[in-house]
């Protein structure tokens, strides 16, 4: 059974090239996205509980300097997106919020990057191995219609086609399930930007209450 399927799918990468090469293409560009994003994601991993208890006594003390060398040490795009909030508070306390804004939606940029190439592959992919498909069955039939032939010529010509959708499939619950979960991840990058805004922001309207 094994080496049968494996005749077959050698068969379909060889003959239905027209399907296999994209369908290939897609399935490489989906494996060097996820490890790409892995890596990124990994490099940038935080632990911000601690983090911002410690930039909240920073500023409570009103020691940017101080509270800029706890984002220097945190590092990652979190602590870019927290050091650049302290310069913020020091530098533009009227327009804070728009300022610190831009600085989150450039950097999560950055953390989407590649993920539309994920969820266009997880959309089109399962379509190119069913046009494989069809156009397997069709030059089946006709071969069935010209040169004779009974039921297991049929079927034979029928599984080898159906190598394409699955191909296509395969990629697709590739690309789609690591497209949610980095999106997932994405989203938890957000929230801790979030948090940071919040924090910010309660010192920067204390301050201007003040004066």
């Amino acid at each position: 059974m094994e080496s049968k399927f494996l005749s077959y799918f050698i068969e379909f990468m060889i003959h239905d090239w027209f399907a296999s090469i994209p369908i290939t293409i897609c399935s490489v560009l989906t494996v060097a996205v996820i490890v790409e994003r892995y890596m990124y994601y990994q490099q940038n991993r935080r632990d911000v509980t601690q983090f911002i208890h410690q930039l909240q006594r920073d500023l409570e003390s009103n020691n940017l300097q101080r509270a800029q060398q706890s984002c220097n040490r945190l590092g990652g795009v979190v602590g870019e997106v927290a050091e650049e909030g302290v310069r913020l508070m020091a530098d533009q306390k009227e327009d804070f919020s728009k300022a610190f804004d831009i600085t989150v939606g450039l950097v999560t940029r950055k953390l989407e990057k590649h993920l539309a190439v994920l969820g266009t592959i997880g959309a089109t992919s399962p379509f190119i191995g069913l046009f494989g498909t069809v156009v397997g069955v069709v030059f089946t039939l006709d071969q069935l219609g010209s040169a004779g032939g009974g039921t297991p010529v049929v079927v034979t010509g029928v599984a080898k086609a159906l190598i394409a959708t699955g191909y296509g499939l395969i990629v697709a619950i590739l690309a789609v399930i690591f497209n949610n979960t980095y999106t997932n991840i994405v989203k938890r990058f957000n929230d801790d930007f979030l948090l940071l805004k919040l924090l910010f922001l309660s010192f920067v309207g204390s301050e201007s209450s003040t004066h």
